[in-house]
């Protein structure tokens, strides 16, 4: 990789970000396309973030991608924010547009995007969200106007009814809403098509945490589960053992990525390239996204 006066600047920031694998894949692009631009992480703690945003500014950063916990605090720091992004009140990606930086949320369309290319079917079916913060707000809105019915469920109920009265004008989609607890995912779970975990439940260091007990899982159902660390969680070992199919975050990472990916450069994301460099990284077995 080429580093002179010319290199364009890209990255991520959050708290903890050591551990993302968002540098991986958009440097195997940049490098596959000959771009002379470089992705890094920055560790930026919540108390540091306004001044963070503003040696960006100075440093005419090209663009970065934001994660946890800055998705919904780096709003009031930003010149704009796209119309979606700004309905789900989160972004996760920055554009720095002629000295302007300019907001986005990839989470949606890259779920979208990971399950269509998954060859899971959408139209016409039953969609369970788990979670109505930043993630699930923004694949909630993603899929309102994609489905036939969608279950929002949320530890504190109202987060969820709140989210489901703003989709009422999304989308034709059927919502409804609930507290994420065992009885309301066992009447809810017996005819969903697939289960969307947009919680941090069984990311690590609580690899031993579960969002929906086992015994309310079964075979005719997909888990999607958003969480990477770890590859596979309790929830999706658990649906493999019910014959269940089953994704991890790795999808997301790279879909959603590649979104970012083209809002900056205008060019479409080497899909396969990413994957490739992802899992000999991981030195896990290859599985395409494309």
């Amino acid at each position: 990789m080429k580093i002179d006066g010319q290199t364009k600047l890209y990255g991520i920031i959050g708290d903890p970000v050591e551990h993302s694998l968002s540098p991986v894949i958009q440097n195997a692009a940049f490098e596959y396309l000959k771009l002379n631009c470089i992705y890094v992480a920055f560790h930026v703690k919540q108390a540091e973030l306004k001044s963070a945003i503003n040696g960006m500014r100075s440093l005419e950063i090209n663009g970065f991608n934001v994660t946890m916990p800055h998705k919904t605090s780096i709003l009031p720091l930003i010149d704009e924010v796209e119309k979606r992004a700004a309905k789900i009140g989160a972004v996760n990606t920055i554009k720095n547009f002629n000295g302007r930086l300019i907001g986005y949320n990839t989470d949606g369309v890259g779920t979208l995007k990971a399950l269509e290319k998954s060859r899971i079917s959408l139209s016409g079916e039953k969609i369970v969200v788990l979670g109505a913060g930043g993630a699930g707000r923004a694949i909630s809105y993603a899929l309102a106007s994609e489905v036939k019915e969608l279950v929002i469920l949320n530890r504190t109920e109202l987060k969820a009814q709140k989210l489901a009265e703003e989709l009422q004008v999304e989308g034709n989609a059927t919502i409804t809403y609930g507290q994420l607890n065992d009885e309301t995912l066992r009447r809810t779970l017996k005819d969903a098509n697939v289960i969307i975990n947009a919680t941090s439940v069984g990311m690590h260091p609580y690899e031993n945490e579960t969002p929906i007990n086992k015994k309310l899982l079964n075979a005719a159902v997909t888990v999607f589960d958003l969480v990477y660390s770890p590859l596979k969680t309790k929830l999706l070992k658990e649906a493999e053992a019910q014959d269940a199919k089953t994704l991890n975050g790795l999808h997301l990472l790279v879909h959603q990525g590649a979104e970012s990916f083209k809002i900056w450069t205008d060019l479409d994301a080497p899909l396969d390239v990413m994957w490739k460099t992802l899992t000999r990284t991981l030195s896990i077995s290859e599985v395409s996204a494309s």
